[in-house]
Order: C-alpha cells, then structure tokens, then sequence
C-alpha cells in the first residue's frame, strides 16, 4: 500500500484507489472515504497548481475556503468531481471511467516526491 501525506490519504489497497479524509474533511464532506475499484481508473497524473484542478462548483456536499482549501463534492457540466485539495503542494489527479461515482479524483499530496509516488503505484496497476 502506497500513500500521500497531507490532509487526505489517498492509497492504493490491493484492487482500490481509497481517499480517505481527515477528522475536519470527513465533517465538511460528510463522509471519510472514497473507495474506487481499479478497474474504474483511467490514467493518474500531477498536476502542480491546486486551484487548476478545480471544474464547476461546490456541490451540497463541498466546501470551500477561497485561496485555502476544497473539500468534497464539486458539480460542472460534464459530471462530478471529489476533491481533498490545499493551498499547498502538487494534487494527485485520478482520472475515473463513467461507471465510476465520479468523473475523477483530486488530492493534494504533501510534496512532489509525494505525488509522483502516488501516481506511479496507480499507473502500475492499469
């Protein structure tokens, strides 16, 4: 099991992608997981700029603090995203198929090295 420091873990256990929230995150969502079969995972990535990664608006279960942080659920045209994002630090992107609950994950990772493990470890098992 690989995982990324920062508020939100994400984790890759076995045949899931988990996030799993910390103590405030998981009352602002109002949930303190997401778990997604790997079979539901189209690709990961890193993308450096927390704020890029935000599509659309804040769903009733998202929250946000302007230039601080998003999270939970965040509604745009095309879908639904989960985000665990934090001014500081690379996110880890995951790109989900349309079965999936969401169109894709996005975490923040506590650095670079970080998020490159975490997305080496997805990548290995697609």
């Amino acid at each position: 099991m690989e995982e990324v420091g920062a508020m939100a873990r994400l984790t890759v256990d076995e045949d899931e992608v988990v996030v799993r929230l910390s103590g405030p995150e998981m009352l602002l969502a109002r949930r303190s997981r997401i778990r997604v079969p790997l079979a539901q995972v189209r690709g990961a990535s890193v993308e450096p700029d927390w704020w890029r990664v935000l599509r659309g608006e804040a769903h009733h279960h998202g929250h946000w603090l302007p230039d601080r942080f998003c999270v939970g659920a965040w509604e745009y045209p095309g879908g639904r995203d989960f985000v665990a994002v934090h001014e500081h630090g690379p996110v880890v992107l995951v790109d989900l198929t349309r079965s999936a609950p969401f169109a894709r994950l996005a975490v923040s990772a506590g650095d670079a090295a970080d998020a490159e493990s975490a997305v080496r470890a997805i990548r290995r098992t697609l």
